[in-house]
């Protein structure tokens, strides 16, 4: 798969295929808001988190497996098919990019943007997965320019129709990530050591949405307890601060690093009672639920921009074991 004008990966290794029944099951689930994280077809511990918190919502087994009745809960949104085409456009593929893409922060410092570093990486985030799944739902030799038709697995929103009183570039960030505007609003959010996952409940406790997420290490543990969300910073700039990394030296000096989708917070950081703590996005969407991170609370970029429409200043986020 390779960018229009640039040579084709034909000799790359092998792609495994994806799984339609899998990447249905992951697309609907997606839709509903119980996130399975990327969409790939596959199973894995992050779609059956999913699963049994939709299994929990519908009042059946909770299993984590696509069993017989789960599969007749999912029935009724079925609509929603595991593939989509769509013909590519000039904003799809709009940078600006960065490539190679700097590991050092003070080389990053001095970047325009954490941007992506090519459209293909663009367009797998635009659609909740990641290059390789878009190779496979193609091929090594598509050409990824204007008018070009792809198929990517169907993350399209039912509605963009975002708030008012949103900053027009942050419309523009939720447009470009599919993320659904038509969401529940938080009464609180639970985030759970053992399970690796944030809930949102309602008023009524009843549980609504669900994303897997990476949380805390053995140098900087989850803080146990009750705290508050403050309010949210979209694209955000990022402090670098070396005294606040138990794996990087004091002597290096503090940074501020540019907004974008692939700075150390993603698109979005929800800033918590918890001084230092916040929940926010990844430029690693993949490691989400199976790496560890350095206190906070770390989702895929499109679920925690999610996640930022369902809540507000106020809405307490419970952290337990």
């Amino acid at each position: 798969m390779a960018v229009a004008g640039t040579a084709s990966a034909s000799a790359a290794a092998p792609v495994p295929p994806v799984d339609m029944d899998v990447l249905h099951v992951q697309v609907i689930l997606d839709h509903l808001g119980f996130s399975p994280g990327v969409l790939d077809g596959r199973p894995g511990q992050s779609l059956t988190a999913a699963l049994e918190a939709f299994q929990e919502s519908r009042g059946i087994p909770e299993t984590g497996k696509i069993d017989r009745q789960t599969i007749w809960a999912l029935h009724p949104y079925a609509h929603w098919r595991p593939v989509v085409r769509i013909a590519l456009t000039e904003e799809m593929l709009a940078g600006p990019f960065v490539s190679p893409f700097p590991r050092d922060p003070e080389a990053q410092a001095k970047l325009p943007a954490m941007a992506y570093r090519n459209a293909i990486e663009k367009l797998a985030e635009r659609f909740h997965t990641k290059p390789q799944v878009l190779v496979a739902l193609n091929s090594y030799e598509t050409r990824v320019k204007v008018g070009a038709v792809l198929r990517f697995p169907n993350a399209v929103p039912d509605s963009t129709d975002y708030p008012a009183s949103l900053d027009p570039e942050w419309r523009r960030t939720l447009a470009g990530l599919n993320v659904e505007a038509k969401v529940p609003e938080a009464a609180e959010v639970v985030v759970d050591k053992s399970e690796k996952t944030l809930s949102v409940y309602d008023a009524d406790g009843r549980r609504v949405a669900m994303f897997s997420a990476t949380m805390g290490s053995e140098h900087d543990p989850l803080p146990i307890g009750t705290w508050k969300i403050q309010g949210a910073s979209y694209n955000p700039k990022f402090h670098y601060n070396p005294q606040l990394f138990w794996d990087v030296s004091d002597a290096k000096r503090k940074l501020l690093l540019p907004a974008g989708p692939n700075g150390p917070v993603g698109v979005v950081w929800l800033d918590l009672s918890k001084p230092h703590y916040g929940i926010h996005g990844t430029p690693a969407p993949e490691t989400i639920g199976r790496a560890e991170s350095h206190g906070c609370i770390r989702l895929t970029n499109w679920d925690v921009a999610r996640l930022s429409l369902m809540v507000k200043p106020g809405t307490p986020a419970i952290f337990q074991e």
